[in-house]
């Protein structure tokens, strides 16, 4: 029987990696001293911690675009986030990145987002606007680096410089990157495999916000006339209209994800190749991303986005449910703070380290769809026992 160890994964890396791969044995390390592993490099090692937190768990329950209760077919935060991991590691493969990386930078990338999904994001930021707002990538790093108390020598997971900084400047065009006052280059872009988890969640919930609005039929074919990301999806599949069975729609979505991929994969390695980039530090000093769409590709994608925002994120029943949402996490974080002994005392603890506001705030972010919309009947139905 053959052993394999982290050492033997580390030349595994520099000899099958490109050359502009982060590999982990180059890694700059944890922020307090921990143990090397002895069977996973340290990338592996991040990934598995990120796996099995709390918050990781707690994305099972949590609005993607369609709130838990409205069934279980719809995607969550938590298969958002796999579907974006395994995009992520196809990417990855294809150009010779590091995918163990991409996963850690995938998995973590929505840790810090509240219930009730973008919605519930905007009314924290506002209940915060006077004790320095709120923003689900600064929660994702604090969790990740604070909140969550699982080991005796150290907040937070203890995760490599390298996850760490990825996590820190994820972005797409719903997520700020903001690398400030963390302890990163902010003139530095993000690294090649935090590049592909950023288009790796675009591509994700591209396909898939377009799955669930089908299948809720709150978005019809007829409406999709004109998009020419559906036109070309239909002719690459042969769909001629009429009615749209479950077996279309899967072929639909499953070929608009390899399309997408495909077409990352030429882009990218095309700009690599232009680029001249040898070392992972050639990446980040560059003043654009190498991770990138072909100029077709991303101009379908602009047409389609908008389409979405018009008539899938904007539809009268999910603007309902957003509106909502905002008034339970308004009356919840109101509640809390004008009478604190409404908490559980494991939060009130946490007012002199991080104030009340924040802890509070903290608090309602780690919460689950359902656990924020059982926590309101208690506090506010008389028929609800507390």
């Amino acid at each position: 029987m053959v052993k394999i160890s982290r050492e033997r994964l580390e030349e595994q890396e520099k000899q099958f990696l490109a050359s502009y791969a982060l590999k982990s044995a180059d890694s700059r390390g944890t922020e307090y001293p921990d143990a090397d592993p002895e069977h996973r490099t340290i990338f592996q090692r991040d990934r598995d911690r990120v796996i099995h937190t709390t918050a990781f768990r707690r994305l099972e329950y949590k609005t993607q675009v369609f709130v838990n209760f409205e069934g279980d077919y719809y995607r969550t935060r938590l298969t958002h986030t796999l579907e974006v991991a395994q995009i992520g590691r196809s990417l990855a493969r294809a150009i010779g990145a590091n995918e163990d990386l991409v996963e850690v930078i995938c998995l973590a990338h929505d840790l810090g987002h509240p219930p009730f999904g973008h919605a519930g994001e905007s009314v924290l930021n506002e209940c915060m606007a006077a004790h320095g707002g709120f923003e689900h990538n600064k929660q994702s790093y604090r969790i990740i680096t604070e909140l969550e108390r699982r080991y005796p020598n150290w907040p937070g997971l203890n995760l490599s410089y390298e996850s760490r900084e990825g996590i820190v400047k994820h972005e797409t065009e719903y997520d700020n990157s903001d690398a400030s006052g963390f302890g990163f280059d902010p003139n530095l872009r993000a690294s090649l495999e935090a590049q592909i988890a950023n288009i790796s969640d675009e591509m994700a919930y591209n396909a898939h916000d377009l799955d669930d609005g089908l299948r809720s039929g709150l978005l019809i074919t007829d409406q999709l006339t004109g998009i020419e990301w559906w036109q070309y999806l239909s002719n690459e599949v042969g769909y001629t209209g009429g009615t749209l069975t479950e077996l279309m729609r899967h072929r639909l979505i499953r070929r608009m994800i390899g399309l997408q991929l495909f077409d990352a994969i030429n882009s990218t390695s095309d700009a690599i190749d232009a680029s001249g980039v040898q070392t992972p530090q050639d990446v980040q000093r560059l003043d654009y991303n190498l991770v990138r769409h072909s100029e077709r590709f991303a101009t379908m994608n602009r047409q389609f986005k908008n389409f979405l925002f018009d008539n899938l994120y904007r539809h009268f029943r999910v603007v309902r449910m957003s509106r909502k949402a905002r008034r339970f996490l308004q009356d919840l974080f109101t509640a809390y703070l004008d009478e604190p002994a409404q908490l559980p005392v494991s939060v009130r603890e946490k007012f002199d380290e991080r104030g009340q506001h924040r802890a509070v705030t903290d608090y309602i972010a780690g919460m689950t769809d359902r656990y924020a919309l059982q926590e309101w009947e208690r506090l506010f139905s008389p028929f609800e026992r507390p």
